[in-house]
């Protein structure tokens, strides 16, 4: 597998890391994204428009504080990859976008989007890992998504 499958793997893979069903234990972003961010580095950057505040994560640390509150609260997240991913890749630096779509249920709403992503990712000792991350997500009309998404899991 050359660095741009390998990547495109990632991405696909990372995406429904996000996934959530009713009853799942308790979402740990560092357990469940340990393999995909660099948790090391002192040049990480992440943000995501769809956290209200918008805030810009300088550790994967701090950026699982960001979505772990919101992910205890949610009944479930299910995800379909929408566009991608498309991957560039050199010796020590790959970017990946990919689009995807998701519906996200809590106790009050039922939200439908579509997030662009795009991902930096590192070479490091321990594999491809994340440094950057932009992502850009637009809410969709109720029920936009019905009959697109699986009901529960990964595809």
């Amino acid at each position: 597998m050359n660095d741009e499958q390998l990547i495109a793997d990632l991405h696909t893979r990372w995406v429904f890391g996000w996934e959530r069903d009713e009853g799942d234990t308790p979402f740990d972003f560092q357990r469940t994204f340990g393999e995909f961010y660099d948790f090391g580095s002192p040049d990480v950057r992440l943000y995501d428009d769809f956290d209200p505040e918008q805030r810009v994560a300088t550790t994967a640390t701090e950026y699982g504080s960001i979505w772990e509150p919101s992910f205890h609260k949610m009944i479930s997240a299910h995800h379909a990859v929408d566009d991608g991913p498309h991957v560039i890749a050199d010796h020590d630096l790959a970017a990946s976008t990919l689009t995807f779509v998701a519906r996200i249920t809590r106790p009050d709403a039922t939200t439908d989007i579509r997030t662009t992503t795009s991902l930096v990712w590192r070479r490091t000792p321990d594999g491809w890992r994340i440094v950057r991350e932009h992502n850009s997500a637009k809410v969709l009309p109720a029920g936009d998504l019905d009959g697109i998404l699986p009901t529960h899991g990964a595809p």
